[in-house]
This record gives structure tokens, C-alpha cells and sequence, in this order.
């Protein structure tokens, strides 16, 4: 069987200073905001290239707690308007809503499916206060037109950065392309912890200030809370284990690379659309989406050749029963994409059978 994602496999890899930092957080009888804590943040900010990142629960509540900084700041109120691309998973949707603010969805880009930057400015209205961009599959959304689009009409640039770690425009990382970044530690993402964690990077000092003290039930001093704010803190467990996989994150992206070159040169199916990008720099492959009219029939097909897919994802956010007030929004290329993706198998320990046992199986579809 050729797995969607090995995590046991990827664990393995650094298990002899996976348990090390494990075991030194568990002797030292400090759980929580502690060194282990401290190192990660210092080192992953320098890693993203901004001056801070602030350690919380996972990638929702770090994107949830930038809107809710904002508008503590006053920067934004509920009832603003944030552009955001339709074709997304969820939590990026969920953080807009959950402070009170209003989702505007921008149709993709069919060949990047990345925010077309070519609709957004028809969608900017008085109301707009910030562009939030998914770098969705580990593809790089930022265009200098969104940032151009950012100075014109004073819009903050968020980054959703959960499937993007080691992405780079121009020379900078995505997580310091924006004014402020969330990102996501999910046990399958590129750097992926050992259960939930995230962090918001940025280089607003007030910003950092305001989400650090939400994100610890609104208290910079002990037994004294400015805001009504919840827990929502990075564990010291977590902190290490991201520390010892931080170091490995930039080999393990050349890895996945090499994965997805083989695929781009040798799958030959007339019916699959593969992925489109500028250059390898902006594109770190969490994903690897193909799309074909025929997406079920091929992911039965696979699986009964022992391979594993997924679909990311089946349902677009405007179609989910929970957001029911935009179910008849009319998007037909997010639904396109929806109705079409299929995620091959890849990972950095993909052994050259696996991979070329997943090209020769597509390639024989009838």
C-alpha cells in the first residue's frame, strides 16, 4: 500500500531527538510558556524572517486571533468586510466569521487555484478591511498586484500560511510577505508537530503584544485581564518537537520537490490536469492536487490498486450546511475545483517505487 501520508514513517526520522526533546521537557517539570517554548518561537520567527512568533493551540485559533487583535486595536470592527479566496478550507472562513466580520469570496485562479488577483478589486468596497490570502496547496498567492491593492485602499495583508511553510516570493518566506501570518503545526503538514499547534508570526510589535495576551485568556500580568480572551497556548512538548523538525523542514521540502518533479514529467494521462505554477521556489507541495472530471471513479481506482488519495476538498466552504446564508452563491470555478481535486501521495519519505508505482497506476486508467 502506497499511503496518502506515512506520519509513523516521518516521526521515525527524527525519533532519536524527538524522544531526547520529549524527555528533557517531561524531566524538567515545566509544561507550559517555558524555554522549550521560547526557543521555538525565537527560532521559527527567525526561520519565517519576521521579528516575532507567538506560539498558540493551532492554525484556527492563530487566524482567529489576529481578527480578534485587530479589532481590539480598533483597526477593524464587526461587520467589516474581508476578501478571502472561495476555494479554501474552512478555518480560514471560520476565523473571519467567528470575530464578527464578514467573508467576501474571490473566485480562483483555475490553472494556480490560487485568488485570482484579476477579481479582487471589483470586490473592495468601503466596508474592506483586510485581504486575507490562502496559500492553499503550498503554493505561493502572493502577487504584487494584491500588494499594490493593500497600499491603494489601506487593507491589511493576512496570510494564511497553514500549507505553506518554506515558501518563498522573491527572496522572503510566505508568513512575512503580509502584515501578520497564521500558520498551522497539524501533525501532516510540511512542519507538523505531535498533535495541534500553531503560531502567528508578524512585525507589528502591538499586534504580537495583543494576540500573545488573547491568546492567554487576555492577561500579559498574572491574575489581570484587559481583554476577555481564552486559552489557547502553544504546550512546551509540542515547542520542542517543532524545534527538532524546524531544522529538517528546508531537506524535507527538497524531498517532496523531487516527488512532484517525477510526477509532472511522467504522468501522461490525457484526462488528469496537473499542477501549474511559476517557479519552484513558490510552491513547497503539501499537496500534490491533480484534477480530472472523472475524480471518483480514479480515486476507487487507485485505492484498489493500493494507493491512498484524498480529496481536499469535497464540499467548498459557501456550500457547507453551516454557512447556509451563502449556499446559492453562484462560484462556478471554486466548484469546478471542488467537483475535480484529487491529492496524490506525497511526503518526504516516498521511497522511488512508491512514487513510480503511483505513475504507472494513473497511467493505465482506462
Amino acid at each position: 500500500m502506497v499511503k496518502f501520508l506515512d506520519l509513523q514513517k516521518i516521526t521515525q526520522k527524527y525519533s532519536d531527538e524527538i524522544h531526547e526533546a520529549v524527555n528533557r521537557v517531561v524531566d524538567s517539570g515545566w509544561y507550559l510558556q517555558g524555554v522549550e517554548n521560547s526557543r521555538f518561537e525565537k527560532n521559527y520567527a527567525a526561520y519565517i524572517g519576521t521579528k516575532h512568533a507567538i506560539g498558540v493551540a493551532n492554525g484556527l485559533d492563530a487566524l482567529i486571533w489576529i481578527f480578534r487583535a485587530y479589532i481590539e486595536l480598533g483597526v477593524m470592527k464587526p461587520g467589516d468586510e474581508v476578501i478571502v479566496p472561495a476555494n479554501t478550507y474552512i478555518a480560514s472562513i471560520l476565523a473571519i466569521t467567528e470575530n464578527g466580520l464578514r467573508p467576501i469570496f474571490v473566485e480562483p485562479n483555475i490553472e494556480t487555484y490560487q485568488i485570482d488577483d484579476r477579481l479582487i478589486e471589483t470586490a473592495i468596497t468601503p466596508n474592506t478591511k483586510a485581504i486575507m490570502i490562502v496559500h492553499l496547496y503550498g503554493q505561493c498567492a502572493y502577487t504584487e498586484r494584491i500588494g499594490e491593492m493593500c497600499k491603494k485602499y489601506n487593507l491589511k495583508l493576512v496570510e494564511d500560511n497553514a500549507q505553506a511553510h518554506g515558501c518563498i516570493f522573491n527572496g522572503k518566506k510566505t508568513g512575512a510577505i503580509g502584515d501578520v501570518a497564521g500558520h498551522s503545526f497539524y501533525p501532516g503538514k510540511n512542519l507538523g508537530a505531535l498533535g495541534d499547534a500553531g503560531a502567528i508570526t508578524t512585525n507589528d510589535d502591538l499586534l504580537a503584544e495583543t494576540v500573545r495576551t488573547l491568546a492567554n485568556y487576555g492577561s500579559s500580568k498574572k491574575y489581570v485581564f484587559k481583554y476577555t480572551g481564552r486559552n489557547s497556548r502553544l504546550d512546551e512538548i509540542q515547542a520542542a518537537v517543532l524545534d527538532v523538525k524546524l531544522k529538517y523542514l528546508d531537506e524535507d521540502v527538497s524531498a517532496r520537490k523531487q516527488v512532484a518533479k517525477y510526477y509532472i514529467d511522467n504522468i501522461k494521462h490525457v484526462d488528469i490536469v496537473l499542477p501549474q505554477f511559476r517557479d519552484w521556489d513558490r510552491h513547497v507541495f503539501h499537496l500534490f492536487p491533480i484534477r480530472t472530471s472523472r475524480r471518483d471513479e480514479l480515486q476507487q481506482y487507485l485505492l484498489d490498486n493500493n494507493i491512498q488519495t484524498i480529496i481536499h476538498y469535497p464540499v467548498p466552504p459557501h456550500k457547507q450546511e453551516c454557512y447556509g446564508e451563502w449556499n446559492r452563491l453562484l462560484l462556478p470555478i471554486t466548484e469546478k475545483i471542488h467537483n475535480e481535486e484529487l491529492s496524490l501521495p506525497i511526503s518526504p519519505v516516498m521511497t522511488d517505487d512508491d512514487v513510480d508505482s503511483v505513475v504507472r497506476v494513473i497511467n493505465k486508467f482506462v
